[in-house]
């Protein structure tokens, strides 16, 4: 029983970062136990313990045995998306992009309207440098849902002529008019930016004191631990300077202390693509990153980024 109940523990954590919200959920993480509580039933003890130790040994970078003990998985049920879903990603993480893909492709296939499927399958293909179009006589193109998902990834990757005309290619609905709406103010917003940027070109010291202006002024809220106006001031700067890490610190930052934790989490991992040798300020994300996930349920995640802080910054 003591060994179930810890198995549940892991598996929710795992289960609350792949689960995307809803509006409609009043109580997460009793739906989220019970979605656990399903999962553990419905398999073998052998199945459970292969599953979960491979969850752990990804979380800890330890490839090759995740993959290994996935692929045990993968004997025991050839059918399992989710395992088919792992597979992708750990593969992915591995750098083995070939097989990544083909197990993306699998797990697709099984499920066309899982917006975390189709999102792992987008990721392999941008990073092999190769369109997505090609990989659309693979799956269910045509399912009106994976197709809205692809709108909102790309969205949310900024790819916004894509978002377009992804959208253009499905009926109209309340979704796909709000998305509309929200990419065409992005590219308002992205065109401001970039007259911003051109302006900063030649009026350089001024551009200078204004992003000074704002990293000092976050410290200060942060210090004065005023979330109302750090929010507000961190998401105004990220709009003006979207490649400044140190903005997405601070608003991240911000959303952990309104335990807003999966937007944190959101947040302070993008900050990572735009890190340049600032040890002190990575050590800051990194604590963060532990932090929300700590809060989310999911140990291996929060250790993993609590082990890449380092002493003495």
């Amino acid at each position: 029983m003591k060994k179930k109940s810890t198995l549940l523990l892991i598996f929710a954590g795992w289960f609350l970062i792949c689960k995307p919200t809803c509006a409609q959920e009043t109580d997460p993480d009793i739906q989220v136990e019970e979605s656990a509580e399903v999962f553990l039933e419905a398999y073998s003890d052998e199945f459970q313990e292969n599953f979960f130790e491979a969850l752990k040994q990804k979380g800890i970078e330890n490839y090759d045995k995740a993959i290994n003990l996935l692929l045990v998985c993968k004997q025991l049920d050839s059918q399992n998306r989710v395992v088919d879903h792992e597979l992708a990603k750990v593969y992915y993480e591995d750098k083995q992009y070939v097989l990544a893909e083909d197990y993306a492709l699998a797990a697709l296939r099984s499920a066309p309207e899982n917006l975390w499927y189709l999102d792992t399958l987008v990721e392999i293909s941008q990073k092999q440098g190769s369109s997505f179009a090609a990989l659309s006589t693979k799956i269910p193109y045509t399912n009106p849902k994976l197709k809205e998902n692809l709108a909102l990834i790309y969205y949310k990757r900024a790819n916004y002529n894509n978002a377009l005309k992804i959208l253009k290619e499905v009926k109209k609905t309340t979704f796909s008019e709000d998305l509309t709406s929200k990419i065409n103010d992005s590219i308002k917003k992205q065109e401001v930016n970039n007259e911003s940027v051109s302006f900063t070109a030649t009026v350089q010291n001024s551009g200078t004191r204004d992003l000074d202006m704002y990293k000092t002024r976050l410290k200060g809220l942060i210090a004065a631990n005023s979330l109302p106006l750090l929010l507000q001031l961190s998401e105004e700067a990220l709009e003006t300077y979207p490649s400044q890490p140190y903005f997405y610190y601070a608003h991240g930052y911000a959303l952990n202390k309104r335990e807003k934790y999966r937007d944190a989490v959101e947040i302070l991992e993008a900050s990572l693509d735009f890190m340049i040798d600032d040890i002190s300020l990575a050590n800051k994300i990194y604590k963060e990153l532990s932090d929300a996930y700590n809060a989310l349920h999911n140990s291996v995640k929060a250790n993993m980024y609590l082990r890449k802080i380092k002493p003495g910054f």
